[in-house]
């Protein structure tokens, strides 16, 4: 996303932020706003002079937000219009970049009302786990990405997989990636975690482990990923026996390699080398 974009992100992020401060409903707030502005994606999507329209960075503002009244007025609550018409109001570099920060929007709506009700940390952890079961279930990963698929259809059956297993949030959440998916539904539904994350001003640290870790594993393990990278860190975890021992951290592109398993390559790869 480019900076006039990033600009106005933030700019109606902030707007976001400050009404679920102020409303006397949060949760209600939050899970409509997020609701309604998916909604209204999925209307810019299938209309694509609307979406150029609402987003035409040589027309005045007044004539982007007018246009955004007139097709989504009455048809979503006022405080999302609100959101929809502070949209309209700003620079975006193209249209396509103010459909993305929309969706992000929409998420930003849902994960503030699960940290109102203190089910963040809950929320982020659910949705990467879920990415991991889905890299395990590569059938279902095969049916989630299958292009010939409706969203629906698609947003059914993940439906059923998570009913009853995660808060609301975390299946609202799950059900609008897959919905409009941008790379596969490993990766997407990791994606969502790492936003989660990034909300209270963490990073996301990918812990694969030989054996699980526990509480105070994962603390001390943060602390020192803190110590190292200079900023809070929020650690998933999972456990792949075939490690055989120690553990493999990921913080964004950068990899740390401790387990057994690579120190006994290396000492192979360092074996053959000296046997010529």
């Amino acid at each position: 996303m480019r900076a006039a974009s990033r600009e106005a992100l933030a700019q109606v992020a902030d707007l976001i932020d400050e009404k679920i401060r102020t409303s006397d409903n949060v949760v209600a707030y939050a899970a409509q706003t997020g609701t309604e502005i998916f909604d209204t994606v999925d209307a810019l999507d299938a209309d694509r002079s609307l979406r150029v329209a609402v987003a035409e960075s040589s027309w005045e503002s007044a004539q982007r937000v007018g246009i955004m009244t007139q097709v989504f007025g009455g048809k979503v609550a006022d405080s999302t219009l609100e959101v929809l018409r502070a949209a309209a109001e700003r620079a975006w570099s193209t249209p396509r970049e103010m459909r993305t920060g929309l969706v992000l929007l929409g998420r930003r709506a849902l994960l503030r009302g699960a940290e109102s009700e203190g089910q963040l940390g809950q929320v982020e952890e659910e949705l990467f786990q879920l990415s991991r079961l889905l890299d395990r279930e590569g059938k279902l990963s095969q049916l989630l990405s299958d292009r010939t698929a409706t969203a629906e259809r698609k947003r059914g059956l993940l439906a059923s997989v998570l009913y009853g297993k995660v808060t609301k949030y975390t299946e609202a959440l799950a059900l609008q990636v897959i919905g409009r998916p941008e790379h596969n539904p490993v990766d997407d539904v990791k994606a969502l975690a790492v936003e989660a994350a990034a909300l209270t001003g963490r990073t996301a640290a990918h812990v694969v482990s030989a054996e699980a870790l526990n509480e105070g594993q994962r603390s001390a393990l943060a602390e020192k990923l803190e110590r190292i990278y200079g900023q809070e860190m929020s650690v998933h975890s999972e456990v792949d026996p075939s490690l055989l021992g120690g553990m493999v951290i990921r913080v964004g592109d950068e990899v740390i390699d401790g387990s057994t398993r690579s120190k006994i390559t290396r000492y192979r790869t360092n074996l053959a080398a000296t046997s010529y």
